[in-house]
């Protein structure tokens, strides 16, 4: 389950920024992870609320949006939306796409708080 290792890594970079910002807790964290990012998002959501306990997350709403992925077909020279990187271009049903969105894992916002202070 990779999603552990990527919730951890999360939680570290969450856990940096509160110590360089000076904050002391998150009550909302915002995560895009694509439909070509290969996360599963139930167990990414599920590993970070397991993790969360101790932490600046802790009790914070985590949302995760699950942007559409993007391709690009070489045969018709259009961007078109695709489900997995496997499928064909909907248009001409040709292989030849390449990905060009969908594909990122990323932090898109925090609403933080600096109500406690930091040791």
């Amino acid at each position: 389950m990779h999603e552990l290792s990527l919730a951890g890594g999360i939680l570290r970079l969450v856990e940096d920024a509160a110590q360089r910002e000076r904050f002391s807790r998150v009550s909302h964290l915002r995560l895009e992870a694509g439909a070509l990012s290969g996360v599963e998002v139930r167990a990414l959501r599920f590993a970070l609320e397991t993790l969360q306990a101790g932490t600046c997350l802790e009790g914070a709403d985590i949302q995760i949006d699950e942007p559409a992925g993007t391709a690009w077909c070489l045969r018709c020279a259009c961007t078109v939306q695709i489900l997995s990187r496997a499928d064909a271009c909907p248009q001409c049903g040709g292989h030849q796409i390449q990905a060009t969105g969908g594909t990122e894992l990323k932090v898109v916002d925090l609403l933080v708080h600096d109500d406690e202070p930091i040791p």
